[in-house]
């Protein structure tokens, strides 16, 4: 059975970890596996050579018939997975999927990009490999790199970029003044949108350092406690709803029971507001601009 391909087969992560989970320790023909997954025997064969390209499982044959096992490396990418150490997950997938490992190659490049530029690039430094990519493959490789932590993608605009997964500069205020300054709608004349939307704000403001979203929640809220009365937090609820997020955000999670992980992909976290004291706001103004950061350990 060949697993030669240019392209990579459109092999949910959450079909990867359920497949090398199964195959733990116990041999399992595709007939198994298909029962397992609930697929038919053509998309069961699909995710297991997936599979057994990126050495997550070993193919042998019993009775001219192929069996598989979970390999050494497959057991290293569950157990990280259990210990919720997505980095170190992500880490495994980059080094044995070539498609995934040249994806976030070219996001350190680019530091961030739309798909269709990241396409472009994809193709050129990839022409003289065996492998090729098109706008499916970097979606497949963008939904394990985004669930795993290591990829974030503006939920607005749908650009990706690299979750670098460090603490926010310490020029965060300035940083978010001239995000402020860029995201101001006129609204005539001389007339300037003064509230502006948070979800915005975060989805720009995470590209532009690559920190996460969490992190950038921290930071405003201590950046609006240590300026008051310069910068101001407004409760007004959001009257768009999510419906101006194009994208959601896309989350893994270990399960309590059944299967090993669950996936989820949600809108209303885009467009979540920040809390404080147990008020949502959802809206910032900046009255004064002489303002100053001072990160706080935590």
């Amino acid at each position: 059975m060949s697993d030669e391909r240019p392209t990579i087969r459109p092999v949910t992560l959450s079909r990867l970890v359920e497949l090398t989970y199964a195959c733990e320790d116990v041999l399992k023909s595709t007939e198994d596996l298909a029962d397992i997954l609930d697929v038919n025997h053509r998309r069961a064969r699909e995710t297991i050579l997936e599979a057994t390209r990126i050495s997550l499982l070993s193919e042998s044959e019993d009775n001219d018939d192929f069996v598989y096992i979970t390999t050494s490396i497959g057991k290293s990418f569950l157990d990280a997975i259990r210990a919720e150490n997505w980095m170190k997950a992500s880490s495994i997938l980059a080094v044995r999927s070539p498609h995934y490992g040249a994806f976030l190659q070219a996001l350190e490049e680019m530091e961030h990009s739309d798909l269709e530029s990241l396409l472009e690039h994809l193709e050129e430094t990839q022409q003289y490999t065996p492998y090729s990519f098109n706008q499916t493959g970097i979606e497949i490789v963008g939904d394990w790199a985004e669930r795993l932590g290591s990829v974030q993608r503006n939920a607005f605009t749908g650009d990706y970029y690299l979750s670098k997964g460090t603490e926010v500069p310490s020029n965060f205020h300035f940083i978010l003044l001239d995000a402020y300054d860029t995201l101001e709608q006129t609204a005539g004349i001389n007339l300037r949108q003064r509230y502006l939307s948070i979800p915005r704000l975060r989805e720009e403001i995470c590209e532009r350092i690559g920190c996460r979203r969490r992190d950038f929640d921290e930071a405003v809220l201590e950046l609006c406690q240590q300026n008051v009365g310069k910068l101001e937090l407004s409760g007004a609820p959001m009257d768009t709803g999510a419906k101006d997020a194009t994208l959601g955000i896309k989350q893994i999670e270990l399960a309590d029971e059944g299967p090993l992980i669950t996936t989820s992909q949600s809108t209303q976290r885009v467009m979540a507001g920040v809390e404080l004291y147990g008020k949502k706001y959802y809206y910032l103004a900046v009255h004064e601009r002489d303002i100053s950061f001072k990160q706080e350990t935590h």
